[in-house]
């Protein structure tokens, strides 16, 4: 570092001063003022925020797949063929478009070549040419296809081939048998070398899944079903009684795979399970079944302009209750009228430009009561028919293939807790918010596994990983506990006795701070559970995991606790020479440095915990050289308009890449808007006083 580094002047200023410098406060309030655009742009006519999912060539090779196999099992109805094969010709070009340099497919169009992704692209491949093979709409495709599939082939075998793709996921089936099952119907694999799935054990009550021992993770139960029925209709056990036995529980798993469906026709609203459900029905048969046409009817819908398709739907209550986190960071939130007018106008799927310009224009927040109210009708009020779960959870998005959960229901009483509701303007709507936080604080008490932390989906399933507590789970799930203790009184006057006792909510935040003190790595560091680094060795992403794990210290005030010093030391360790934090070889953005390989993500994320663990956050934020040089970094990575550009960090399930659109806007305003506020609580109004 030479004298002529701005970060080493910024870091002098602060240390002789213990104020920094007005030129970076002027720089962070703008960098602020630009997420919070983004984000204002992108709000829905309704008042929410829906995001935008990437693409995905594991989506598309699996729904490809799909179609083929009704094709081909003539499940498909006479007006509906042109639709079909018009969709698998454009998706076979899209991915013949999206091939990686080594000749593999990574399962986002910014993503690392993977064996499971690269396999089912050749399985898809496969399934399409025999379906459209001599159409006009693919003359020639296939001819130009055949280098593209020996070099995807060649790729395949560098990876170790069948046995990679077990290797990659070890004991969890939940991905490797829908892999091979795919690959079997293609013809790739004998259905002999598909693992055998017990989708008999899908006839026993819903609660005793836990005890089953199922091999598939607890949200993959229809693809235990349609993929277990497969595998037996083409490779039969020799077995006789065996043989009866697992017939005979053939038509009542059917009915549960039908009373787990939703009403979009799309389990979890995820086109890989939805593909693997409906191309196992089609291949013994079952093709035209309701439950397989529901199916074909959501790949159909879910398909994206350019002819590919996305991992999921969209995300639209993390995101929603996320934005309004990241909003509340410098302040409680008043409620925004203005944002009515806009919604007055239904045919507006978007904020118009003049709409974004005009838009609370003299309102310091974007939160109106409609937002509010959406989100409040995303909480679900009866038992879950997919997972079981009780009422008073939320999922991810508004749609009914969402199924709730640990890290999306806290993200909603945490974004319920920011409103300002002291002014008694919106009496009515607080007296619905508080009836639907007691019910979500009992839900998410009810869900703690006996380790102390909470789990995903469902308690007490606890053999695989996607199904285990989870640290960055369990860390979100106490800060919305903590976030309602002060309130806990008037909520149990509206909720009454679906509210936890203070005593119950203790006794939980001790076990839970227990478990995230048994699970810190040696190192200070903690692993969340559904989101990755790509660029490391073992995909995980342990910035991610210690930044989210730490914002719970910090608001529950455990700052001086030994957890808390290592995580922090840890971060500030991990800090890259670019000032910021995560990332890898595959980053790149506009405006910075060619060396420059931290993401706004990972880096928002860690000044986000650094500054809220803080005992005192002005102090935190001043005197720390790593914090101010990662602001510094966050700060230039938004004004070169990288907002926009957001990279694969999110896992869907059983390690599927995705990115989000609105990632790095959420989570660069939140760790802004603290660094802001620290700031506000300590300096003059005036910076330059």
């Amino acid at each position: 570092m030479t004298a002529d580094d701005p970060t080493t002047q910024l870091t002098t200023h602060s240390s002789k001063s213990n104020v920094p410098p007005p030129e970076l406060i002027e720089s962070l309030e703008c960098a602020w003022q630009t997420a919070r655009e983004t984000l204002r742009c992108s709000m829905n006519a309704s008042g929410h925020w829906t995001g935008e999912l990437s693409t995905s060539a594991l989506s598309t090779a699996t729904a490809i797949s799909a179609l083929a196999q009704t094709q081909l099992s003539q499940s498909i109805a006479e007006e509906q063929r042109a639709i079909v094969a018009e969709s698998i010709a454009v998706g076979c070009q899209w991915l013949s478009e999206h091939q990686n340099a080594d000749g593999g497919f990574g399962d986002t169009n910014r993503s690392h070549s993977n064996i499971a992704t690269s396999l089912l692209v050749l399985a898809a491949w496969e399934l399409a040419s025999q379906v459209i093979g001599q159409t006009d709409a693919m003359s020639g495709y296939w001819e130009k296809n055949v280098e593209q599939k020996r070099w995807t082939w060649q790729y395949v075998e560098q990876q170790g081939k069948w046995e990679g793709l077990r290797r990659r996921y070890g004991k969890d089936k939940t991905f490797v048998v829908p892999i091979l099952s795919n690959c079997a119907l293609a013809g790739l694999v004998p259905w002999r070398d598909v693992p055998t799935l017990p989708f008999e054990a899908a006839w026993l009550p819903q609660e005793l899944y836990r005890w089953a021992r199922m091999p598939v993770v607890s949200y993959a139960i229809p693809a235990l079903v349609a993929i277990g029925q497969a595998r037996y209709h083409f490779a039969p056990p020799g077995n006789a009684l065996l043989r009866a036995l697992r017939r005979r529980a053939i038509a009542p798993t059917l009915r549960v795979l039908r009373s787990m469906q939703p009403e979009s026709g799309g389990y979890l609203e995820a086109t890989p399970l939805t593909s693997f459900v409906l191309m196992s029905l089609a291949a013994v048969g079952n093709g035209r079944l309701p439950v397989a046409q529901e199916c074909l009817k959501f790949i159909l819908d879910s398909r994206l302009p350019d002819g590919s398709w996305p991992i999921d739907t969209n995300l639209a209550t993390w995101l929603t209750s996320l934005s309004i986190h990241s909003l509340a960071t410098r302040g409680k939130i008043e409620l925004c009228k203005s944002v009515q007018q806009v919604a007055a106008e239904p045919e507006q799927s978007d904020l118009s430009p003049h709409a974004c310009r005009t838009l609370c224009k003299s309102e310091e927040h974007l939160v109106a009561p409609q937002t509010i109210r959406w989100l409040l009708g995303c909480q679900h009020r009866r038992r879950h028919p997919f997972t079981g779960a009780n009422p008073g959870g939320w999922g991810w998005t508004d749609l009914s293939g969402a199924v709730p959960d640990a890290d999306d229901t806290p993200a909603a009483l945490i974004a319920l807790s920011e409103i300002n509701w002291s002014k008694n303007t919106w009496m009515r709507l607080e007296y619905q918010v508080l009836e639907a936080v007691g019910l979500g604080l009992g839900w998410l008490l009810r869900l703690q596994n006996r380790d102390g932390g909470w789990p995903t989906f469902c308690r007490g399933w606890g053999t695989l990983p996607f199904d285990r507590s989870g640290t960055d789970l369990t860390a979100h799930a106490l800060r919305a506990l903590h976030a309602w203790l002060p309130k806990l009184d008037r909520v149990r006057q509206v909720a009454g006795t679906a509210t936890p006792h203070a005593r119950q909510i203790g006794l939980a935040v001790k076990r839970g701070f227990a478990y995230l003190e048994n699970n810190q790595r040696e190192d200070g560091s903690w692993l969340p559970l559904w989101f990755g680094n790509q660029d490391r060795a073992e995909e995980d992403n342990p910035v991610y995991g210690t930044g989210k794990v730490l914002l719970a210290y910090g608001e529950l005030r455990r700052f001086t606790s030994r957890p808390a010093v290592r995580a922090v030391e840890y971060l500030t360790k991990q800090q890259n020479e670019d000032g910021g934090w995560g990332g890898g070889a595959s980053v790149r953005y506009a405006g910075l440095s060619g060396n420059s390989t931290s993401t706004i993500e990972e880096t928002a994320i860690a000044l986000e915990g650094l500054i809220r663990c803080g005992q005192s956050p002005f102090a935190q934020l001043t005197g720390d050289a790593a914090i101010m040089r990662g602001l510094r970094w966050l700060a230039l990575a938004v004004q070169s308009g990288n907002l926009r550009e957001s990279w694969p960090i999110g896992f869907y399930f059983a390690k599927l890449w995705y990115h989000e659109r609105l990632y790095p806007a959420i989570f660069s305003l939140a760790a802004l808007g603290s660094a802001l506020a620290a700031l506000k609580s300590e300096l003059p109004s005036d910076p330059q006083a």
